[in-house]
């Protein structure tokens, strides 16, 4: 896995480029498992819906993996924030 420093998670000004769609899957993996940070799968949720909107694969179905142990109310919350996010970025 890739390091990913806080600093790149902006996309914008002060990183380079925008995230690959291999760093916003590994992101979605941290938040899904907990690795390195508590799980949140809301957040774990965004990361891969962002991933899959930019066409990577993988995403797709991590991202409906763990849908399945979401509340419709927690995928809504999820949606938001990638259009938040997207919005932004």
């Amino acid at each position: 896995m890739a390091r990913l420093e806080m600093s790149d998670l902006s996309g914008g000004a002060a990183s380079s480029a925008p995230l690959s769609g291999e760093m916003l899957v590994d992101l979605g993996l941290m938040h899904s498992t907990g690795a390195g940070l508590p799980a949140d799968l809301v957040t774990a949720h965004m990361w891969f819906n962002i991933a899959a909107v930019r066409g990577h694969r993988e995403a797709i179905r991590l991202r409906q993996e763990i849908a399945c142990d979401m509340s419709a109310v927690e995928i809504a919350k999820a949606q938001r924030a990638a259009r938040d996010w997207l919005s932004t970025h």
